[in-house]
């Protein structure tokens, strides 16, 4: 019989996008950390504009020993018509921890959820965003997640999933709900 084990050599790291309107990109790039987990992989997730706010994730992610979090943002959402100096200053220390993670050595796996909408809203410099995937080891993964995608980043990126939103329980005055929005 066959053994589907795939061929033990350098791995390539990619670098996917999940992006778009519809719901599901942190949730999709949590599924790669999932599957990444099931093979002893060393996880790292940055959450830009997330702070302190009660996702369960957080909660389980912190139990497995491969992966490391590391949460920036205040409590409340960032208004991109009003941005805080406080906003790009915890936007700009989770790039800085971005990047230490990507060049560490330590991860098989770099996350960096909401950073495409940190760019889009200048929270942070969207060059210094290119220059972090460029300068990234080969055998990194980056996953880049958020609405609102920089075309720059979607052209280098080597996969790229867009969410369309088609209906949402929003829309009907459904909250989010604890478990499954957050």
């Amino acid at each position: 019989m066959a053994d589907n084990k795939p061929a033990s050599s350098p791995r390539k790291g990619l670098v996917e996008v999940f992006t778009g309107s519809g719901k599901g990109k942190t949730s999709a790039a949590l599924g790669v950390v999932l599957r990444a987990l099931g093979h002893d992989l060393k996880v790292c997730i940055i959450f830009f504009m997330k702070g302190n706010y009660p996702y369960g994730e957080k909660k389980t992610l912190a139990h497995f020993p491969n992966v490391t979090l590391s949460i920036f943002g205040g409590l409340g959402f960032v208004d991109p018509r009003n941005v805080k100096a406080e906003d790009k200053a915890e936007a700009k220390k989770a790039l800085e921890a971005g990047r230490e993670a990507v060049l560490s050595g330590k991860y098989d796996l770099v996350v960096l959820d909401e950073i495409n909408v940190a760019a889009a809203w200048k929270l942070v410099d969207i060059e210094e965003v290119i220059r972090l995937i460029n300068d990234k080891p080969e055998s990194v993964e980056l996953i880049l997640t958020g609405r609102y995608a920089d075309p720059k980043i979607v052209k280098i990126a080597d996969l790229v999933t867009e969410m369309v939103a088609i209906k949402h329980p929003y829309d009907d005055g459904v909250q989010a709900r604890a478990g499954f929005e957050y």
